[in-house]
């Protein structure tokens, strides 16, 4: 929770209709129409709109400008309704730009990813892009996000556009921005397991195998751990069939005890029967011991698909206490759908089992998205065909298993953004770009 402070800042639509907002578009001949809805807001008071005719390509936003302190966190909310509109994510953004008091840019000061453009500088603070949240039953949609002020800054603009949309229109209402306290962080301990379960025995004996890397996860105050994929069925006889089980089933169960015991969350990949049909499916387990959910493998390789191993096609995302998760298998990681449509979800955290893969789609699957990924491999690391391993948002390793029976265990904080020179903050930008 973000506490306001009461300041000047704060601000409502109670002037909505004279110059502190004003109308504006990148070229005169791209103009919609604007409007102030006297009775159009959420709250039944006043709405900032914009409606466009049926031409293709028309732009505009509102716009307004307020005075900052550089360095002070702030919280922008606004509620946001629209029609006709396809893709409101992506045609009816908002921009944060920071600037001096004579309205250019100013430096950016947050730690950027210092791998890449090393020739570019530091380079200037790039306009931030608040994120889409919830929407309620009459259609208005949250959103929101918490900034700090570059240290140079002294004024903030903002934005609330309508782009693309012929014949759509907006209505924004409800409009804040206020100083807040700076976000508290949210430090996680993320791991993976790296061990092949050739128990040549049984499912459960394979899981057992399992126990020691569980218990040192623990030690180590890990609070997820990812194993490998279809771990009741490596070096068993017989196909997916043979092994497949009902979800929540035995396995579930023992997993269960497991995560109990230790205090934490359990990824790992199951073979699934469903009635007639089998899957190559991820769980994640609760520190309660319950089945939080499960995943479904959405891209098979020609294998599977002639063993019969039907594919999924859902791309669920978990709450949890560490934060949203959400989980793919193996194959899945040669195609960037899977990912990205996690975390189009909301996945701020994706945990995979995966037997093999390119290790350097890995960093693009995490880089591209801006999310945390944890890897847990039956590959050597000699063979350099997927590690077991914490990639961070930038693609880096963050920790990586060397050898067989280790972790790979990483802190990270899921509060902290990560700033690239020339893109700012990609992961708050992907929503509003992506097509």
């Amino acid at each position: 929770m973000f506490t306001a402070r009461a300041l000047p800042l704060l601000f409502s639509l109670a002037a909505a209709g004279d110059e502190t907002w004003s109308p504006g578009a990148p070229r005169d001949e791209l103009r919609p129409e604007f409007h102030v809805d006297r009775f159009g807001a959420r709250d039944g008071n006043e709405a900032l709109t914009i409606a466009m005719d049926q031409r293709p390509g028309l732009h505009g936003y509102w716009q307004r400008a307020y005075p900052v302190l550089g360095g002070q966190h702030y919280r922008f909310h606004v509620w946001r309704r629209t029609t006709a509109v396809a893709e409101p994510r992506r045609q009816a953004p908002v921009r944060v730009l920071w600037q001096d008091d004579e309205g250019r840019p100013v430096p950016h000061a947050q730690p950027v990813v210092e791998r890449y453009l090393r020739n570019w500088g530091q380079g200037n603070a790039e306009p931030e892009h608040p994120r889409d949240g919830q929407t309620d039953a009459d259609g208005w949609t949250e959103v929101s996000g918490v900034y700090q002020a570059p240290p140079q800054a002294e004024r903030v603009v903002l934005e609330l556009g309508l782009l693309w949309a012929p014949g759509g229109s907006v209505a924004w209402s409800e409009i804040l921005w206020a100083s807040v306290d700076p976000p508290q962080p949210r430090r996680v301990r993320l791991a993976a397991a790296h061990l092949q379960p050739n128990s040549g025995q049984s499912p459960e004996a394979n899981l057992r195998l399992y126990e020691p890397l569980l218990a040192a996860a623990a030690r180590q105050r890990a609070d997820l751990v990812v194993l490998g994929e279809c771990v009741t069925s490596v070096g068993l006889p017989g196909g997916p069939a043979d092994a497949a089980e009902p979800i929540p089933g035995p396995s579930t169960a023992y997993l269960g005890e497991q995560a109990r015991r230790h205090d934490l969350y359990i990824v790992a990949g199951l073979t699934e029967r469903a009635g007639h049909l089998v899957y190559n499916t991820a769980v994640l387990i609760g520190p309660d011991g319950e089945l939080v959910g499960q995943y479904r493998k959405v891209c098979l390789p020609r294998d599977e698909v002639a063993r019969g191993v039907m594919a999924g096609h859902e791309y669920p995302v978990f709450e949890t206490r560490l934060g949203r998760v959400g989980m793919m298998v193996c194959y899945d990681g040669f195609f960037p759908e899977v990912a990205r449509g996690l975390t189009a979800n909301g996945a701020e955290v994706i945990a995979w089992p995966v037997w093999g893969c390119n290790p350097e789609l890995a960093a693009a699957r995490a880089a591209e998205n801006g999310v945390y990924l944890v890897s847990s491999t039956y590959e050597p690391q000699s063979s350099n065909w997927m590690k077991t391993a914490v990639w961070d948002p930038t693609g880096a390793a963050l920790a990586e298993a060397q050898e067989w029976g280790e972790l790979a265990l990483a802190e990270v904080d899921l509060a902290r953004p990560t700033y690239w020179r020339c893109l700012g903050n990609f992961a708050d930008q992907v929503p509003r770009h992506r097509p």
